[in-house]
């Protein structure tokens, strides 16, 4: 299955990509997150409802902390997809008009 837009909306910002990377090693708290960056939270907060609409990010409430991971499956889906867009499989990858003729 191919990655949405919405993920390569999500990681096309190097923002979000750092985020991505700071969660690598673990749940953070969003405070946590904002540390790193110097922005204000209403920008911190968009940053991470795009990565959360992507499905990118879990998050999870503990009383009023908001803490983030990262979502391990829909990443190994992506580097599955893009090893494959790279040659790692030889399957031809139909263009969307043919794909769209083909479900008729």
């Amino acid at each position: 299955m191919a990655p949405t837009s919405n993920a390569f909306k999500a990681l096309a910002d190097p923002t979000r990509r750092e985020i991505l990377r700071l969660l690598r090693q673990g749940e953070m708290t969003a405070g946590d997150l904002a540390e790193h960056f110097d922005m204000t939270k209403p920008t911190m907060s968009h940053h991470f409802a795009v990565l959360k609409e992507a499905d990118l990010l879990t998050s999870r409430r503990e009383g009023q902390t908001i803490w983030y991971g990262l979502n391990t499956t829909v990443v190994q889906d992506l580097m599955a997809w893009a090893m494959d867009l790279m040659g790692g499989n030889d399957e031809k990858i139909e263009a969307p008009t043919q794909q769209k003729e083909d479900s008729k």
